[in-house]
């Protein structure tokens, strides 16, 4: 049965940023679909990881703050996921940050917090990961990359760069792992309602503008990516690898 493709029994993730918003949307759309779930996290994930036991599946949480964490202290959280829970098969680097200030403006604290955490997070999380995935002969893993690894965006130089190197970094990883078995794939989500877009929902005109272009018609939900997500993480995408995927409501082609 095609459906059954899409199962994640048996299998076990780990969701960064996984204590709200798309994070927490995608682990409990991954357990809901059979996994266990660790949630990396700098602030409290407990919220999450009941739904995830609420659905059936274990739960292990893992503190680290990204701006501040080191290479080995990342690759230690994959361990740690891996003892805990026994393995680990898929990744969800969805944690990031946006900063905004006009280009001229934009204070190089801002452009460094912003790098680290939406760019060099998650290529030394998916570097450990991807060690165990190829050693195994099987891994997925998906980056939350945005309409901004498409487009340049206005007063967010930093977010813009991290996403467009998100999505480069996607395709590199897809042509080096994609022979061992692990896909590399990206989410491009659209304008969601999340703490990230709350300041461009607060100004009329700039989210009446936002709206006017959306075909759809509407703001996104975390719901709305969680078919992706678990598509990515499944069977069912075995030979999808190296794609950037929008989730959008039809922004793009406007």
């Amino acid at each position: 049965m095609i459906l059954d493709s899409f199962r994640l029994d048996g299998r076990v993730a780990l969701v960064t940023g996984s204590s709200r918003g798309l994070g927490q949307g995608a682990a409990v759309a991954l357990a809901e679909a059979g996994a266990d779930v660790a949630l990396l996290d700098r602030g409290d994930a407990s919220a999450t990881a009941d739904l995830v036991r609420r659905a059936g599946r274990r739960a292990h949480l893992i503190g680290r703050d990204l701006v501040s964490a080191t290479p080995g202290e990342l690759s230690a959280a994959v361990d740690e996921a891996i003892a805990e829970l026994g393995g680990l098969d898929i990744l969800v680097n969805n944690a990031g940050t946006i900063r905004r200030s006009p280009a001229v403006d934009h204070p190089a604290s801002d452009w460094d917090d912003v790098l680290t955490v939406n760019l060099d997070a998650v290529f030394h999380l998916s570097q450990a990961a991807g060690r165990h995935m190829l050693a195994q002969g099987r891994g997925r893993i998906i980056n939350v990359a945005s309409m901004l690894s498409f487009q340049g965006g206005i007063r967010v130089p930093a977010y813009t760069a991290s996403k467009h190197a998100v999505a480069g970094l996607t395709k590199a990883l897809a042509n080096e792992w994609a022979a061992g078995g692990v896909t590399v794939n990206a989410i491009a989500p659209g304008y969601i309602a999340t703490d990230n877009t709350a300041p461009l929902r607060a100004d009329e005109d700039r989210a009446a503008s936002i709206l006017g272009r959306i075909p759809a018609g509407r703001w996104g939900e975390a719901s709305d990516l969680q078919g992706a997500v678990v598509f990515l993480a499944s069977d069912a995408a075995a030979y999808v690898t190296g794609a950037i995927i929008p989730v959008d409501g039809g922004w793009l082609v406007r």
